[in-house]
């Protein structure tokens, strides 16, 4: 017996409507104000931003809206809000005659103060990051690229004379670094020059023989760094450097490039197997502009999320360091000496020690929930498992 007909189903408007709904792919600004901490997030590191730049500008200059330096020992240890007093010298007083944050133990303005720190620590955050993004981006996209490729022992040892070379001259002692420097630039041209120009087919000799691999020498070199403590490795570092901010930036950023590095190397790995990587070869793409040009931009978007995320730990190993003592030095003001100054006044001006410590929880806070954000943005499989 045959079946009875289907009666054909019949879909109002609003039915349709309501399935075009669930299969419209949620967009960017609505899958991340979907997130309201991580939109949260995001707000507090635009008003950082904008608490930095008003620093930078309030804080710089001949006259400074807010003198961060100014002296004033008649004003020490006043609380918030404090009206400043009436025989007090008028010269350098805060705009409105108010100290919002209150005074140090040197009578300097802690709402000044604050704002020269938040430009030191948005710098350092971002200059530091950018760095060890670079490296780590350039490292892991050759390794993940090029490694396969042979490293040959000449060309390793030529590598390990100009880094040895290196630091010791920039440790000072120039004699023993330029003998490396010139020892490993001799290596490394022989062994261009043995490549261009090959001569007779013979045995290679023992500097021409493969040591490693290109991926499997970059990644002993990570695994290594990874087996040190990073903020002992920077202590150490920054002890034997002159203090300066620029020292601070280029020591957190070559020693935080390791993560990054191993990011874009798995990326690069799976990348490099896709039909559009064969189709570039196909037409006559070289390596360097398939690995820059295609590779690595579809690679970046894990990447900015740890940017996002290195960020705040960049902000809070400058905090760390200036509290120790080894961060910038006077007479810039950061977050972090203010902390240092503030612990010997922790009962009698409680202040000094809650306004420095709570803007580093917030600001890291932020970074923190705002890289998690994007994270989920980024990644559309996470964003729709919400």
């Amino acid at each position: 017996m045959n079946p009875a007909p289907r009666r054909p189903t019949t879909l109002c408007a609003s039915d349709l409507a309501g399935e075009a709904a669930v299969r419209e792919p949620r967009g960017g600004w609505h899958a991340l104000s979907e997130n309201r901490l991580a939109l949260g997030g995001l707000l507090l590191f635009v008003a950082f931003v904008g608490f930095a730049a008003f620093g930078l500008w309030a804080t710089g200059g001949p006259s400074p809206l807010f003198d961060p330096a100014r002296v004033r020992l008649e004003e020490r240890l006043r609380p918030p809000l404090a009206l400043v007093s009436p025989g007090a010298d008028p010269k350098g007083a805060p705009p409105f005659g108010r100290y919002l944050l209150g005074t140090d133990e040197l009578g300097r303005d802690l709402f000044a103060r604050m704002l020269e720190g938040a430009w030191v620590s948005l710098t350092v955050g971002f200059i530091a990051v950018g760095i060890s993004v670079a490296i780590g981006v350039l490292a892991g996209g050759i390794a993940g690229y090029y490694g396969r490729l042979p490293v040959r022992r000449g060309a390793g040892l030529a590598a390990a004379a100009l880094a040895a070379g290196g630091a010791l001259a920039a440790a000072g002692q120039g004699a023993a670094g330029m003998f490396l420097l010139a020892a490993g630039l001799l290596c490394g041209l022989r062994g261009r020059l043995r490549r261009r120009h090959p001569g007779p087919r013979r045995q290679p000799g023992w500097l021409d023989r493969p040591l490693l691999d290109v991926d499997a020498l970059i990644m002993r070199l990570v695994d290594i760094l990874l087996c040190f403590p990073t903020f002992f490795l920077i202590l150490t570092v920054v002890a034997l450097l002159p203090p300066s901010m620029v020292t601070i930036m280029i020591v957190i950023g070559l020693t935080s490039w390791e993560g990054t590095a191993r990011l874009v190397r798995a990326e690069i790995l799976s990348l490099r197997e896709r039909e559009f990587v064969d189709a570039a070869r196909a037409l006559g793409v070289g390596g360097m502009r398939l690995l820059f040009r295609h590779l690595l931009p579809n690679a970046m978007a894990p990447v900015l999320v740890t940017a996002t995320l290195g960020i705040a730990s960049a902000i809070l190993t400058e905090s760390a360091l200036s509290f120790l003592g080894f961060g910038v030095p006077p007479p810039h003001a950061t977050w972090g000496n203010l902390l240092a100054d503030g612990r010997r006044y922790l009962f009698d001006a409680p202040w000094l020690t809650l306004v420095p410590g709570g803007a580093i929880l917030v600001v890291v806070l932020a970074f923190n929930l705002f890289g998690e954000g994007l994270r989920d943005l980024l990644n559309p499989q996470a964003r729709d498992r919400r």
